[in-house]
């Protein structure tokens, strides 16, 4: 007899006030290590690594652009190492990388002359001593986390004041294509849908979520990046390589032949041209603040000594040519 596997609900508390509320466990966490480390063990496992490494870079560049020299950072839910491999000595004391695929962690390289450790851990369950951090950086495995509030939390705890949480995560518009695609296959020769994609958050609950847990000063923007690919067994066959295959509790084990054909059938033309497809994949950076007294703070209402309609008179006036 099958058997489904229903999601897991926890008891998470969140906030000072002693009551609990159930967080549905909306992921595997077993089963999304087990396919990290099926994916590190890959003998072609950098092919898959394209997105991960752009994104690592754009994000490690971003870690560049804060002028200071952060002595005490963690690169959670590193995978082999995308932001770790372009941070700097010059920007980074000590890092610490962090990752709950063991052989994912040994092929972490680094930088010349970065000071950095590995150490297994579960990103769902962060732990370091309070304000010991100055930098915490993750780059697109918080998307897999199943208490986001919890997590961050964690992270605003074991930061220093003024410490910076910096981020990059898949957003609700990843893999539209492919999502949309099964779906419509499902619905016609099943007559119902099953979830093959996972949820991704939207950037308004990112930006809800940072400033719930205390972070302040919030930059977040997005980007997109669309990858061409033969056919729709291509984008599966690499997501699988990247470790980014489904990994809910109320995935179905298995994926109907003629439902796959279909599905197939339907990207193509709809998203398709004559000898490719395109794969749409969302990514929301952000950059969150610990609050301290040093940072700058927003002045009084009614404080300001100049109107906005006088603003003209202040620039002074645009100079039209005749013709």
């Amino acid at each position: 007899m099958f058997v489904k596997k229903l999601p897991k609900i926890v008891l998470s508390n969140t906030s000072a006030r002693s009551y609990c509320v159930p967080v549905v466990n909306i992921f595997d966490r077993n089963v999304k290590r087990l396919q990290r480390e099926r994916a590190a063990k890959r003998d072609d496992v950098e092919l898959y690594d394209y997105i991960k490494e752009e994104v690592g870079f754009r994000l490690s560049d971003r870690i560049f652009d804060v002028q200071r020299k952060f002595k005490n950072a963690v690169d959670l839910g590193a995978g082999r190492g995308f932001v770790t491999n372009n941070v700097l000595a010059e920007s980074v004391e000590k890092l610490t990388v962090i990752d709950m695929s063991p052989t994912m962690l040994s092929q972490v390289k680094g930088t010349p002359g970065l000071n950095f450790n590995t150490h297994e851990m579960d990103e769902e369950q962060f732990d370091f001593k309070k304000e010991s951090l100055d930098l915490v950086v993750s780059s697109l495995s918080l998307h897999w986390i199943n208490d986001l509030p919890a997590c961050f939390r964690a992270i605003n705890n074991a930061l220093v004041p003024d410490g910076v949480f910096m981020g990059a995560m898949f957003g609700g518009e990843t893999l539209f294509e492919l999502r949309s695609s099964l779906q419509l296959a499902e619905q016609e020769r099943k007559g119902g849908l099953s979830p093959h994609i996972s949820p991704f958050a939207k950037i308004r609950d990112v930006g809800m979520l940072l400033n719930r847990t205390n972070f302040t000063m919030l930059t977040i923007d997005t980007d997109e990046i669309v990858v061409g690919y033969p056919s729709m067994f291509e984008l599966m066959s690499d997501l699988k390589g990247m470790a980014e295959n489904n990994a809910a509790f109320s995935r179905p084990l298995n994926l109907n032949r003629d439902v796959i054909l279909a599905a197939a059938a339907i990207y193509q033309d709809m998203y398709g041209s004559d000898d490719k497809i395109t794969a749409t994949f969302q990514v929301i950076y952000f950059v969150g603040w610990k609050p301290s007294p040093t940072q700058p703070k927003p002045l009084e209402r009614g404080s300001a000594d100049v109107s906005l309609k006088d603003l003209a008179s202040i620039v002074g006036p645009k100079s039209v040519k005749s013709k």
